[in-house]
């Protein structure tokens, strides 16, 4: 550990810490490769979440609850690998992130499982505002198009592209993240939601698939990981327009303790102006 990393780290400290206190590792927090939801993230999405995720607590299974948080990020590096091509046929880039926990007799498991790697891979909380159909560039958070993320069009595959980053809310250590690149890295400085991200059942169509990802992503930020699993199993063999108003009774519930979002100047965003999501 230098001294600059333990420096970044006291910014968040209320009394410095010694480097024997304190354990760093690394993670991959997202890239920008199409992922098993058949989004990605723009670079500019990914330059500011950069910036937003310093500082950020990472919990167990978007479980907002405090006594879940257990460790934080102090540094952030956006790295592009030039000999990597992604789906995409751009160059692969990963928002890198490193981290510190205190070292206590409570967390010696974990740092054991992490080193081990039994806890490597994470998923991320944030809100975007814009998501762009990568055929013809529509805003499908404001207006759907015909065109469905999975199938191939001109020989090419169909997916949303994340980007007009407004917030960053947490990221998570998960069992099955959507990004596959997700996770802890081997050794530090060595060189990588929400909700349950569930396959897109076939048998639903494009309207239903996007109001169920909009009912599990309101879900979490009314009540968390419970509530989003409640709500998604109720959701289940609903029709459209059945869906369209739970989604609307989901927009209109207050936001539980604790998860309500805030931007910038202290003002509550609308739920309509963007969409809240987790990759996992």
């Amino acid at each position: 550990m230098t001294n600059e990393q333990l420096e970044k780290i006291n910014r968040f400290t209320r009394r410095d810490l010694t480097e024997d206190e304190v354990y760093i590792f690394s993670v991959i927090l997202c890239d920008n490769e199409i992922d098993r939801d058949c989004e990605r993230f723009s670079d500019d999405a990914l330059e500011k979440l950069s910036s937003l995720f310093i500082g950020k607590t990472g919990i167990f299974d978007h479980d907002p609850r405090s006594a879940h948080q257990s460790a934080r990020i102090f540094d952030t590096e956006l790295v592009t690998d030039a000999s990597r091509t992604t789906k995409n046929s751009e160059p692969y880039r990963f928002l890198k992130a490193q981290v510190y926990m205190v070292r206590t007799d409570e967390n010696k498991g974990l740092i054991a499982e992490i080193d081990g790697g039994i806890k490597k891979e994470v998923s991320i909380s944030c809100a975007a505002s814009e998501r762009l159909c990568s055929v013809c560039g529509s805003d499908k958070a404001k207006l759907s198009c015909e065109h469905v993320k999975g199938r191939n069009y001109n020989g090419k595959l169909c997916h949303t592209v994340l980007s007009g980053i407004s917030d960053a809310y947490e990221w998570s250590f998960v069992a099955v993240p959507a990004q596959v690149n997700a996770g802890v890295t081997k050794r530090f400085l060595s060189d990588d939601s929400t909700i349950s991200s569930t396959p897109a059942d076939e048998s639903c169509t494009h309207s239903e698939r996007e109001l169920l990802s909009s009912i599990r992503r309101l879900a979490y930020f009314r009540g968390g990981l419970s509530r989003a699993e409640e709500i998604t199993a109720k959701a289940a063999g609903l029709d459209v327009t059945q869906l369209d108003a739970l989604r609307r009774s989901l927009e209109n519930e207050a936001p539980s303790e604790g998860i309500t979002v805030q931007l910038a100047g202290g003002n509550a965003p609308d739920e309509e102006s963007f969409s809240d999501f987790s990759m996992r």
